[in-house]
């Protein structure tokens, strides 16, 4: 019982972490173009935040029971801390420099590193691959729900960026610069608010995931058979043959509220990679940014994807910069997060592959 509580609250750290980190995501463009100023934008982003994550389960239902094959391992509390560790570590090490890198590749990495390493090096505890029988694009699996959204997403993000900023250009080349930076001013608070919600939305969902993938391995284990009637609420019955694990109101409310406690922390290093150093922006080029990219994180989280925020931001901000002109754009710094994306499933995944075989060379591997 002490183990599952200290998964729990590890969880809630790395949510806590995740609410900061990405605080960027959504009040970076509307900090830079001087439309709110930071304290307003961290409040906005905080509410927004906490609404979101209260708002649909699809994305925690894929991680509770879409990404590891619970027929060849059965993830332990320990395993799920190890899993965490290597997403924390990693997060704390890009936020450090400033880099805007993926909270939830960073947990994904972690939780498909810890199950390899736990299952004794058998990759067939990820599921790479499960497409569906009724629509190919609602496949399952770690091909379908990370690799492919990983690189799509963002290239969705730009181009819909380039198309919408360069469709505003055109509709507004005769319109003189104070009224459209005024209109458009007033316009991205609700941009930057629906970004906001929809990182709440997509980014809140992948701890309830994890948090309900524990205590359904300890109710599998009967560790939670014995337990008092008022902690009764932890128990999480096996979902049926083709359903998911349910996700428990309280579990909902918990990460939703600790979410929103770490974005009013806020995230100010990697607010200036995306809001200051990638490009400069004007209220028109954010309310763009922000709407291309809230639009892309609604669809993948109706469809159960579990997609980087971090990564579709970025990229929406990259495509409006380049609509503009091309060498807007800073590409070394462009350069520089690209590496973060690219390095977080592998680093992240090593860490928490390494924790485990730690822990199984200190206590042995029947955890």
């Amino acid at each position: 019982m002490t183990l599952l509580l200290t998964v729990i609250f590890i969880a809630l750290v790395f949510e806590y972490i995740n609410g900061f980190h990405d605080t960027a995501n959504s009040i970076a463009t509307v900090v830079s173009t001087k439309v709110l100023t930071p304290r307003q934008a961290i409040v906005l982003a905080a509410t927004t935040n906490l609404a979101g994550a209260l708002w649909g389960t699809a994305v925690a239902k894929t991680i509770s029971s879409g990404l590891i094959d619970s027929k060849v391992i059965s993830m332990s509390s320990e395993i799920i801390i190890c899993a965490l560790l290597g997403g924390i570590i990693w997060n704390l090490v890009t936020w450090w420099f400033g880099l805007p890198s993926s909270s939830s590749h960073a947990l994904i990495g972690g939780l498909c590193g810890a199950a390899v390493a736990a299952s004794g090096n058998n990759f067939h505890a990820i599921i790479w691959s499960q497409p569906s029988a009724e629509h190919w694009y609602l496949g399952k699996g770690l091909l379908w729900k990370v690799v492919l959204p990983m690189v799509t997403s963002p290239v969705i993000g730009l181009v819909l960026g380039f198309g919408v900023m360069g469709l505003l250009y055109w509709l507004l080349r005769n319109a003189r610069p104070t009224p459209v930076n005024r209109f458009f001013g007033r316009a991205q608070i609700f941009s930057a608010g629906a970004m906001g919600f929809m990182h709440g939305t997509n980014d809140a969902q992948k701890t309830m995931g994890i948090i309900a993938l524990s205590l359904l391995g300890a109710t599998q284990a009967g560790k939670l058979e014995n337990l008092p009637g008022w902690l009764s609420f932890l128990h999480t019955p096996t979902p049926g043959v083709g359903h998911e694990t349910e996700i428990a109101a309280w579990i909902k409310v918990v990460c939703a509220l600790t979410m929103a406690a770490g974005t009013a922390v806020g995230g100010w290093r990697i607010t200036r990679t995306l809001g200051h150093k990638m490009v400069k922006l004007h209220p028109i080029n954010g309310f763009a940014a922000e709407t291309c990219s809230a639009t892309v994180i609604l669809a993948a989280t109706n469809l159960g994807i579990p997609v980087s925020t971090t990564h579709n931001i970025s990229a929406a901000i990259m495509g409006v910069g380049a609509a503009k002109r091309f060498n807007a754009i800073k590409w070394s710094v462009v350069e520089r997060m690209v590496w973060a994306w690219i390095m977080t499933l592998p680093v992240s995944a090593g860490l928490a592959y390494l924790f485990v075989k730690l822990l199984h060379s200190v206590i042995g591997p029947g955890m």
